[in-house]
């Protein structure tokens, strides 16, 4: 079966994905859009293949905000962030993947 969001929603400081195997995902906006894919915030490999990062900056007022959102195609969604970035195509398989992490404790 392929994998689809059947129904998403913004709610408070997340994004909930009700997807058609019937699980249900919990997406922090703020860690969504700092693993945001495209290459403006990943970076992408020159010809050798190294990927240099670039630092990426953040307005926390704006940044983890998110403004809209559309599907592309029957695979992904692009998010709009108030701080007007958009050009992050999150594929369904990583929105579910981002929904099945847990941040793990820190070492005090």
């Amino acid at each position: 079966m392929k994998l689809v969001p059947e129904n998403i929603q913004p709610i408070g400081g997340e994004l909930a994905i009700c997807w058609n195997d019937g699980k249900e995902s919990y997406l922090p906006l703020e860690a969504m859009r700092r693993a945001c894919p495209c290459a403006g915030c990943q970076g992408e490999p020159d010809i050798d293949g190294r990927v240099d990062r670039p630092h990426v900056s953040y307005d926390p007022a704006r940044s983890f905000h998110l403004r809209s959102y559309a599907f592309v195609g029957g695979y992904a969604l692009q998010p709009t962030w108030e701080d007007g970035h958009s050009t992050g195509i999150y594929s369904f398989d990583l929105l579910r993947r981002l929904g099945e992490w847990e941040p793990q404790p820190q070492a005090a």
